[in-house]
């Protein structure tokens, strides 16, 4: 009979910069639940890949001094050796900047402009760079992008827009009539009251400002936005285009699941159902909105100095752990939290303690009692019930948790027969029961359902854990199990001969491993480079005032330099300044800066410069030297 079929998915990611452990763990995530479905016997497709376009790539490749595609060559290879490093057992990488996807999203676009669901006009509203998105002044929250908290800027453009609200009605009976579509449960609520019942608004599909994308095919001033593009991924991946459909598309389509961070719910959720609905496809069976990984409880960020990167920890503590420590740690619904403190304690309680101490001592006894010869199960006894139950019945709520994404649950439930074995060694005693030859034969049993509780747990923890699983099933010399295997307890082969006792995970002493970590991750010392001493009268000779940026605007031919109009108290003053790599001009504006005065002028670009305003500058950043907004512009500062 041929297996089921099972289509599994991850975000793609964005190639602005490398991943950190939050980004990772969906990836991991994602392949432990891939993993699970081959083990019970399902034909698993499990796609994953790299989102590459867009004005945020093209902004950052300029600053590098790099072609677009240069750039995203050089994350996309990091993404994916990552995602190697972390045994994530993909099927498929695919890149937007692939040929076969580039030339699938242009007929899909075209597609859907010639049935009249995409027509051209004009944008105007807000945008936000790092998020790729447009908003409405009410959607703002205190002036700045609602989902990441940046600053937008207006913008003005012509664009194609999709008639969303066409489809609204149909999406939201297929949401009724599908209540396992988005999970979990408090994610669909959001996605229905905060979008889909307000109304929704046409969809911005492409971009005439930047050129770094997909051109529409019958009007090259434009590129075909992220939404199309990317999200068209999960279909092109598999063969599918509106003139040719694919043996693969027809087999595995539609997924029967999407693995996706919460913050890009709606997306899935709301604008790729309605692809699909005017493309004529199935609807993907589920969205999974996992919640996120915080440092502690803030979410990470470089500029807050509180990024852990994966291929970081699996140095530290190997790759298994940390897949481990981050399927174990998130829970269902809410965000989860790793610090290098957790990890370290998690690893040693469960790992060490729970996991290595009881297949370590089993295996040891079994060679120290039987010369390596698993014994055969002759004396069975009242307590040996529990064991034999208690496996059998972790195999059947593994598979119910992991049948609705509890990776975390069903982690547990395996943890807690390792637990529920130790307590069993305690319970027997097998040291005691060696010591008198009326007892060899149930020391025997007692060691030989050790070792089948043993297979039970190598087996299950598999999936989330690859190298541990087959070095568990190698040291008692157990070949993978199968699923059905695990159904009754006693499948393991008496007269056996099992491996050399080694330690799975050795005891991490916390001082030393956090004064190790602290000392790699401190930043190098800066040699300071001060200028020559100077008197107070030196200091003196600078009339520094606080003035208030009236404009701003770029210098033509100038990528660096904006020209700004000074309010210095009832002074007006001109000066050009270097800061346009760092500020736009709507950025500036209404900002109080901190101005010499008395500076001589200069001519900059034909412009003349009246002053010089204070910033803090290293290689990378700058930031201006500011004042709060209450103080009157003119006021001498010193």
């Amino acid at each position: 009979m041929e297996n089921k079929k099972f289509y599994i998915t991850t975000a793609i990611a964005y190639t602005s910069r490398k991943p950190h452990i939050g980004n990772t763990y969906e990836a991991i995530l994602t392949d432990a639940i891939a993993r699970f479905k081959r083990f019970q016997g399902y034909d698993v497709f499990f796609l994953t890949g790299t989102d590459e376009h867009g004005q945020k790539i093209e902004e950052l490749a300029k600053e590098a001094g790099i072609s677009p595609k240069a750039y995203v060559d050089n994350v996309a290879g990091e993404i994916r050796t990552i995602w190697d490093k972390m045994n994530v057992s993909y099927d498929k990488f695919i890149r937007t900047t692939d040929d076969y996807h580039e030339n699938a999203v242009k007929k899909i676009f075209t597609k859907l402009y010639e049935q009249g669901d995409i027509y051209k006009s004009e944008y105007e509203g807000m945008y936000c760079v790092p998020c790729e998105s447009f908003f409405t002044e009410t959607q703002l929250v205190d002036g700045c992008c609602p989902d990441c908290g940046r600053p937008v800027k207006p913008t003005r453009e012509e664009a194609y827009f999709f008639k969303m609200s066409k489809y609204a009605g149909r999406l939201m009976k297929y949401i009724e009539d599908n209540p396992e579509f988005i999970q979990p449960e408090s994610r669909k609520k959001e996605m229905v009251n905060n979008f889909l019942k307000p109304g929704l608004q046409d969809l911005c599909v492409s971009r005439s400002s930047f050129k770094w994308g997909v051109p529409v095919e019958f009007d090259d001033k434009h590129v075909i936005y992220v939404w199309i593009d990317a999200l068209s991924n999960y279909i092109t991946a598999l063969g599918y285009s509106p003139d040719k459909k694919s043996e693969n598309y027809k087999k595995y389509w539609p997924a029967d699941v999407h693995i996706i961070g919460k913050d890009i719910l709606r997306f899935h959720t709301i604008y790729w159902p309605i692809i699909l609905m005017a493309l004529g496809e199935p609807l993907p069976k589920q969205v999974f909105g996992h919640p996120w990984l915080l440092f502690g409880n803030d979410k990470m960020s470089k500029s807050k100095g509180n990024v852990i990167y994966a291929d970081y920890l699996a140095e530290k503590f190997g790759v298994d752990a940390v897949r481990y420590y981050v399927l174990s740690e998130m829970p269902f619904a809410n965000d989860g939290s790793i610090t290098y403190e957790m990890v370290i304690a998690r690893y040693n309680s469960d790992l060490a303690n729970v996991l290595g101490n009881l297949v370590n001592r089993t295996v040891a006894m079994v060679n120290k009692y039987y010369d390596g010869t698993v014994p055969c199960p002759d004396a069975e006894e009242g307590t040996d019930k529990e064991l034999k139950e208690a496996a059998e019945k972790a195999y059947k709520d593994v598979c119910f948790a992991m049948e609705g994404h509890h990776v975390a649950d069903s982690l547990e439930i395996i943890m807690n027969l390792a637990r529920r074995s130790n307590k069993y060694i305690d319970e027997t005693t097998p040291w005691t029961l060696a010591k008198n030859d009326d007892t060899k034969k149930r020391l025997g049993t007692v060691l030989y359902n050790l070792i089948e509780s043993i297979r039970f747990i190598g087996t299950l923890i598999t999936p989330y854990m690859p190298e541990t699983g087959k070095k568990i099933l190698d040291m008692i010399n157990a070949s993978a199990s199968s699923a059905e295997s695990l159904e009754k307890f006693g499948g393991f082969v008496a007269g056996t001969k099992v491996g050399e006792a080694t330690p799975l995970f050795a005891r991490i002493d916390e001082k030393k491993m956090l004064d190790e970590i602290s000392s790699e991750n401190e930043p190098p010392k800066k040699e300071l480079n001060l200028k020559p001493e100077i008197t107070i009268d030196d200091v003196n000779k600078l009339d520094l005032r606080v003035a208030k940026v009236l404009s701003a605007e770029k210098v033509e031919k100038a990528d660096k330099l904006l020209k700004l109009t000074l309010d210095i108290g009832g002074e007006q003053r001109t000066i050009v300044s270097g800061i346009a790599k760092n500020y736009t001009p709507e950025q500036i504006i209404g900002k109080n800066i901190v101005l010499v005065t008395n500076l001589k002028p200069a001519k900059i670009r034909g412009i003349e410069s009246n002053g010089m305003l204070l910033a803090a500058a290293d290689e990378k950043n700058l930031t201006l030297l500011t004042t709060d907004e209450d103080m009157p512009s003119g006021t001498k500062i010193g």
